[in-house]
């Protein structure tokens, strides 16, 4: 009789687990694994639209995993694959980020970069690592799982190389969310203002918008005895620097989010000469459309007033590169209870309006998404420094984490959908 109720009672346990539980059991065993590949792909970064050693591990991951679509080369080096799960039901996307950043590592850890002066300064490594391991664990619950599941690598999210097209936009050309279509897409981003443990997620607007411009003030060369026969570009710049900075202080509303950064200023030939040209480069973020527009006519009626006034000339280029990471919110409100369920009521919270910028908003202006901010800091182990730093890094423990919550938003996004 007690050999009978153990049995029952085991029988019983293995009935009630919830895929939630599974999930949860499954990225917990990938620990060690994720570590090794997370520390592998930070060893040795690749810059954007180079990422051909990720991009080769990434995909023979896939079809190791018995993926049933995995298609390469797309934007570049970008891969989309697909996995078909038991049960019918619709197709949700997940997205990762492949390249590194022209940084070099400082900081002394056993993974350090072994590539000079590149580095994975942004948690690229990390998001990939999750993605496989999101991967690995639906692969094992294939025949639960109610749909199907498009992997989405993306390179150059940080921006191609000049001259050169990349990152979610040219993906989204080359059909990345076409055949089949996702009814939405999910992406997470390390974050190290956020203890490794917790996620955190913002409906609607989330994080900024962001354009680079280049200006070029046209002056005249004089020797600088005779100042009077030219027009002194660097002057001129000077003046157009100040009358820039006033567009957040006197002419946007006080709590409309904006920043404009002056971030180069290059000019003149000799310490002997007025030069004759100056080039400055910058970004603008911002949060609102019809703010990014209305600051974007601001900023050429400023320097024509300038360049007016000292009768010089400007060019002035602008280049969108993201718009506003904007997460539905129907979406969000619907994929809380499953990330509760994954990893606990408190470890689940708003994140902070952002001014950084990600291309992850391109596939939300296709489908609805949601990009979530993967707690990836520990002030106890010092890990605290900002993304696009030389000191950056992450507590590994965000690892696992960041497995369950996606692997868990997937599968309940799918199994909430009319079959």
């Amino acid at each position: 009789m007690k050999y009978f109720f153990l049995v029952a009672f085991a029988h019983l346990s293995v009935v009630a687990a919830t895929p939630t539980d599974e999930i949860n059991r499954l990225a917990e065993s990938l620990r060690p694994q994720l570590v090794t590949q997370r520390r592998d792909i930070h060893i040795h970064p690749e810059l954007a639209n180079r990422e051909l050693r990720t991009a080769r591990i990434v995909a023979d991951k896939l079809r190791a995993l018995g993926f049933d679509e995995v298609r390469t080369n797309v934007a570049h080096t970008g891969i989309v694959a697909l996995i078909k799960g038991g049960k019918p039901g619709p197709v949700v996307a997940v997205r990762a980020d492949l390249d590194a950043l022209p940084i070099n590592e400082t900081i002394d850890v056993p993974y350090k970069s072994q590539t000079p002066g590149v580095k994975h300064a942004c948690g690229h490594d990390v998001h990939t690592t999750i993605e496989l391991g999101v991967a690995e664990v639906l692969s094992k619950m294939r025949a639960q799982l109610p749909g199907s599941v498009k992997f989405i690598f993306e390179p150059a999210e940080e921006g191609p190389p000049e001259g050169e097209e990349g990152g979610s936009r040219l993906l989204i050309k080359e059909g990345a969310l076409e055949n089949p279509r996702p009814l939405a897409i999910f992406g997470l981003h390390t974050t190290a203002e956020i203890q490794t443990g917790k996620i955190g997620v913002r409906a609607g607007g989330a994080q900024a918008a962001a354009d680079t411009f280049e200006i070029i003030i046209h002056g005249k060369r004089a020797h600088p005895a005779f100042p009077n026969d030219g027009v002194d570009a660097v002057v001129v710049a000077a003046q157009c620097v100040n009358a820039l900075h006033t567009i957040k202080s006197r002419r946007t509303a006080a709590f409309d989010p904006m920043i404009l950064t002056i971030g180069t200023i290059k000019g003149g030939h000799l310490a002997e000469e007025v030069a004759a040209s100056v080039t400055m480069t910058g970004t603008l973020r911002t949060f609102s459309e019809s703010t990014r527009k209305d600051i974007k006519q601001m900023m050429r009626e400023l320097l024509q007033g300038v360049c007016d006034g000292n009768k010089a000339t400007f060019d002035l280029k602008i280049t969108e590169e993201t718009m506003v990471v904007y997460n539905d919110p129907k979406l969000v409100e619907e994929t809380l209870p499953s990330l509760r369920r994954a990893l606990g009521e408190t470890n689940v919270i708003q994140a902070e309006l952002r001014m950084g910028a990600e291309d992850f908003s391109f596939f939300q202006q296709v489908i609805p998404g949601v990009l979530f901010r993967l707690g990836s800091g520990n002030k106890a182990k010092g890990i605290v420094a900002n993304q696009h730093t030389a000191e950056f890094d992450v507590d590994e423990e965000c690892l696992v984490v960041g497995t369950k919550a996606m692997a868990n938003t997937v599968f309940d996004f799918l199994e909430r959908q009319p079959k």
